[in-house]
């Protein structure tokens, strides 16, 4: 019972392997893409290094049979050995020169391969759904895809070795099929077995790897939090520094025991076959000997037979070696290529809508929901409500009533489970999402700190405007971090954050100064701020907020705060409950209503009495 099912698990396992070889032509498309002239140089150069060992031995056996016949002939040397000499020192020589040549395409090829496939995997990974990034899957899919654009070159170079060694082990084996056929087989005999083991057990890697996936992702979770700035604090007033290397330890512990146990069967069963390769090696070497002794041969096609042999049954374990390899490779190809094939849900059409500049009926929710995919849970029940131009509303609710995701659903990261966002009285999703964000501005909570100099931090809003520091000064005004800036060494030309040297790192308020010029940079039609002053003090959030009072003249405004004396200087009020607007009005409306605003209002001010 359990031989069949070992037989069972190794057929599939082989048929999982050459169904991974349909992923080596679209990976040499990529390869191709790369390097097209590096590519085709390459395998020139391995063409003609690969005739080079055939047209050596065939020298050799001329050298040798005019040595033998000198000495035993007492003949004197002729003109034209000399120049065999010199051909096998130029054949060898040129051997060597096309092995560096080799060695430098394979290294170019590298470097473009790992920055074409790095690039592809950016671009392609900001094209995906934000509900990607939070699945917990994709993330793993991810994380391999991410290798794999470093690690893979190592099969692109293998293919191009099976080319080489395959036309020089045709040639070899020509040689000796016509010697004796039997001899070729005998050498093929023992090396499939070594072929087929070493396979088996590089499949088995690969599956452990695999498996070990979210593992490893745990480890590299355990060591960065383990030795970070951010959890440096908590480490040492909770003690948590044992607790977290004993953790880390107890997993690595798990992967290397398994690790391990792989390698110790595959040495086992590496050794045998070894032994079986080896033999069928030296017994056909040895009946070329017998045959040379007994005068069948010249002494010329005796190192002509053996260097045949030799080179053969090595190229021949090669060829399966590299095979194998490119099979086992072409497996974790398939976590890059179905990474690639991964396509947004959330995309522009065909011939879509250019953005409206100026925005002139402004945005309506109409009876939307939303259901956050993989879960149950409404967060949006048919909500309506509309955003005039010139109009700035405030989101007001407890933590996961749908304000953060109603930004998410306007600035179209997420399309609504059923109703619709109307722009201008046209649906959303007939516009181009690039054009559309360009006239969307929005600053979350947890916004982004780019470890760059504080004149890229600012013009990650609006990267066109990377070289006009005229505008990345002046949105830095708008925000109140022109100060902040201003005091660093280096101005805007600081390295902001710790990562590299020389930089200087902010306070939390600071940063957020800094992440709002992003969006003042954008002069968008539209500005979400979501929690923008959760890092300020409340002089420094009055200020913000009069600022931004001053700068939205005119424009639709979105924000969204736990703090009600910011709120009240907004147009409208929305008071989130339930996925549904609970209270719609302005402060002063809300607070004489006495109901949900009023008494959330009252209960916040009461602690500041």
């Amino acid at each position: 019972m359990n031989m069949s099912h070992s037989n069972d698990t190794f057929l599939a396992a082989w048929r999982e392997r050459l169904k991974a070889l349909r992923n080596v032509p679209p990976a040499l498309g990529i390869v191709r893409e790369a390097g097209p002239r590096v590519v085709a140089a390459g395998v020139a150069l391995r063409i003609v290094a690969a005739l080079i060992p055939i047209a050596i031995l065939a020298v050799s056996r001329q050298i040798i049979d005019a040595i033998v016949d000198v000495i035993k002939n007492h003949h004197p040397v002729s003109a034209s050995f000399w120049w065999l000499v010199a051909l096998e020192f130029s054949l060898a020589l040129l051997g060597g020169i096309l092995a560096r040549l080799i060695d430098y395409c394979d290294g170019v090829l590298a470097d473009r391969f790992t920055r074409h496939v790095s690039i592809r995997v950016m671009e392609h990974a900001s094209r995906l759904d934000l509900s990607s990034y939070e699945d917990p899957e994709f993330y793993d899919k991810l994380e391999r895809a991410r290798v794999q654009a470093t690690d893979r070159i190592g099969m692109v170079q293998a293919v191009g070795r099976l080319l080489q060694q395959a036309i020089t082990a045709i040639t070899l084996s020509a040689s000796i099929f016509i010697f004796s056929p039997w001899l070729l087989l005998l050498l093929i005999a023992g090396v499939v077995p070594a072929f087929i083991g070493e396979s088996h057990f590089a499949f088995l890697g690969y599956a452990l790897n695999f498996r070990l996936t979210p593992t490893r992702r745990q480890l590299d979770y355990l060591r960065d939090i383990g030795a970070s700035k951010e959890s440096a604090k908590e480490l040492k007033l909770f003690g948590l520094s044992g607790y977290l290397s004993g953790k880390y330890a107890r997993l690595a512990d798990e992967v290397y025991a398994e690790s391990v146990s792989l390698l110790k069967r595959r040495l086992r069963a590496s050794s045998i076959f070894a032994l079986l390769s080896t033999g069928a090696y030296y017994g056909a070497y040895a009946f070329v000997i017998y045959q040379t002794i007994s005068g069948r041969l010249t002494v010329g096609t005796l190192v002509f037979l053996a260097g045949a042999l030799s080179g053969a049954s090595s190229n021949i374990q090669q060829i399966f070696s590299s095979f194998a390899g490119i099979a086992d490779q072409a497996l974790f190809l398939t976590d890059l290529l179905e990474f690639f094939a991964v396509e947004p849900k959330v995309k522009s059409k065909p011939q879509a809508l250019s953005a409206p500049r100026p925005v002139r009926e402004g945005f309506k929710f109409e009876n939307v929901s939303f259901v956050y995919p993989g879960t149950s849970r409404l967060i949006l029940d048919n909500l309506s409500f509309r955003l005039q131009p010139g109009e700035r509303i405030a989101l007001v609710g407890e933590n996961g009533q749908g304000k953060t995701t109603l930004v998410k659903l306007i600035t179209r990261l997420y399309d609504p489970t059923s109703g619709r966002i109307l722009l201008d009285g046209i649906d959303l999703r007939e516009y181009d999402l690039e054009g559309l964000h360009r006239e969307i501005g929005v600053i979350f909570q947890d916004f982004m700190r780019y470890e760059m100099v504080a004149r890229e931090n600012i013009s990650m809003g609006k990267i066109s405007d990377l070289e006009n520091v005229g505008r990345t000064v002046e949105a830095a005004r708008k925000s109140l971090a022109a100060p902040v800036i201003e005091r660093l060494p280096l101005g805007y030309e600081q390295m902001l954050g710790r990562r590299f040297e020389g930089g200087v790192d902010l306070s939390g308020g600071e940063w957020q100064k800094v992440a709002l010029a992003r969006a003042y940079l954008r002069d968008s039609q539209l500005l979400i701020l979501d929690e923008p002053t959760a890092s300020l003090d409340a002089r420094s959030e009055r200020d913000v907020f009069q600022r931004f009072a001053e700068l939205t003249q005119g424009k639709m405004a979105v924000l969204i705060s736990h703090r009600f004396s910011t709120v009240r200087m907004a147009d409208r009020i929305l008071v989130l409950e339930d996925g549904k607007i609970a209270e719609d009005g302005c402060h002063s409306e809300l607070i004489s209503r006495g109901e949900r605003y009023s008494r959330m209002f009252e209960l916040q001010a009461a602690s500041y009495r």
